[in-house]
């Protein structure tokens, strides 16, 4: 069984999600809205509906998909389009949507590289890309959750892998790939411990890049944070050290 096929009936991964409050999740949806009232959008990986249902409540054509049957039951109970699906190929024909977006899910799959390929694919020119996962790479910050980002020494072989990481990416793209991670299993179940692929900013622009994407912006922070400290946390550089890696990019014509 492969790592996405563990969340298939996952019911404590249902309930953990269940539990969050909406508002984690009101960057990313105001982020995602297309620009014309009444487009389609689409969240993969849409939980429990938390996103689906703000954008169709302001008017959208709002989907959803998800892998676990589950969430897809919690969903389907506010009456909220959402299809269950592979984790590798989204149901959609070319260019089917004008926004496209995955919140914390890109760390979960078995194969990001395409896995953002299929999410720029399905998006029609000029609409809009939104991927948000974790930084894995974080060499600033305190307080962090998984092992990967804990510590002085890990932090220091962070910085230093993501330089190389960039060095690759700008001298031998065909060679750049995400790190690949052994899953933290743990009770009570947290979807964030068991991630399986180091996600970054900048890798995650690079492929978006590659999917046929012209990045608009990376930022550190996937939540709505007083203004003036969500400029100040992503004003240089150093907000690709930080806390999380939240990538926009438009679709090219």
């Amino acid at each position: 069984m492969g790592h996405q096929e563990t969340y298939l009936h996952n019911e404590a991964y249902a309930e953990f999600l269940a539990g969050w409050d909406e508002n984690f999740y009101a960057k990313y949806a105001d982020t995602l809205r297309p620009a014309r009232p009444g487009a389609r959008a689409l969240d993969v990986g849409c939980g429990v509906g938390q996103v689906v249902r703000r954008l169709r409540d302001q008017g959208y054509e709002a989907h959803g998909v998800e892998v676990s049957e589950p969430n897809l039951a919690k969903v389907r109970q506010f009456g909220l389009a959402c299809d269950l699906y592979d984790g590798r190929h989204l149901p959609f024909p070319d260019g089917h949507f004008a926004s496209v977006g995955a919140l914390n899910v890109l760390e979960h799959v078995e194969e990001p590289e395409a896995f953002l390929a299929e999410v720029a694919r399905v998006v029609g020119p000029g609409g809009r890309v939104v991927v948000s996962s974790p930084n894995f790479f974080r060499a600033l910050g305190w307080r962090d959750y998984h092992p990967k980002m804990r510590g002085v020494g890990n932090k220091w072989r962070n910085w230093r892998r993501l330089q190389h990481k960039r060095r690759l990416m700008a001298t031998a793209p065909d060679q750049a790939r995400f790190d690949r991670m052994t899953p933290i299993v743990k009770e009570p179940f947290t979807p964030d411990d068991d991630a399986i692929v180091a996600t970054n900013g900048p890798e995650i622009a690079f492929f978006l890049g590659q999917a046929g994407c012209a990045v608009e912006r990376i930022e550190c922070t996937d939540r709505y944070v007083a203004r003036a400290v969500d400029l100040l946390l992503n004003l240089t550089p150093l907000r690709l050290l930080m806390f999380n890696a939240f990538v926009v990019a438009t679709k090219r014509g």
